[in-house]
């Protein structure tokens, strides 16, 4: 069955976000917030490097690529982002106070990524693969297509 949650947008996202972190023991710091607010801004999945460009012109300064990886990496196991695999880049969770294992729909004409939460889905990838003999830790289903935009465009 698909989970049912409130999305948070803008500032009320960010402010789902400072509690999620500050929750798990870190500090919500300038940096951290601002790599938010580009990362939410972003309306497709963004890499490291647009994050890192698109904060360095707000701000003035260069921020390196580095820095923004090992931010994004805290806040996917924070849980509030999420790594799109195939393309390595990073979405906003806009339930960061929800866990739920990662479903993408990955569009191969724009690029558009949509998150859905099935649990039904990922409740059986983790069954089959404990069937297996392995311990997922943080299942990532990406169904590669196209969007309705785009099927739209090319009926």
């Amino acid at each position: 069955h698909a989970h049912v949650h409130h999305e948070h947008e803008g500032a009320d996202l960010a402010r789902a976000a400072q509690s999620t972190l500050e929750q798990s023991g870190e500090q919500w710091t300038e940096l951290r917030a601002s790599i938010f607010e580009a990362l939410a801004g972003f309306d497709k999945p963004a890499s490291a490097y647009d994050i890192a460009d698109a904060v360095s012109k707000r701000e003035g300064r260069r921020i390196a690529p580095n820095t923004v990886y090992r931010i994004l990496d805290l806040f996917v196991g924070s849980n509030l982002a999420r790594r799109v695999e195939s393309s390595n880049a990073y979405v906003a969770n806009a339930h960061p106070d929800c866990l739920h294992d990662c479903i993408f729909l990955v569009c191969d004409s724009c690029g558009q990524t949509t998150h859905i939460d099935d649990d039904t889905i990922t409740k059986t990838v983790r069954s089959a693969a404990k069937a297996a003999g392995f311990a997922p830790e943080r299942p990532v289903i990406e169904v590669r297509g196209k969007c309705a935009d785009c099927e739209d465009a090319a009926a």
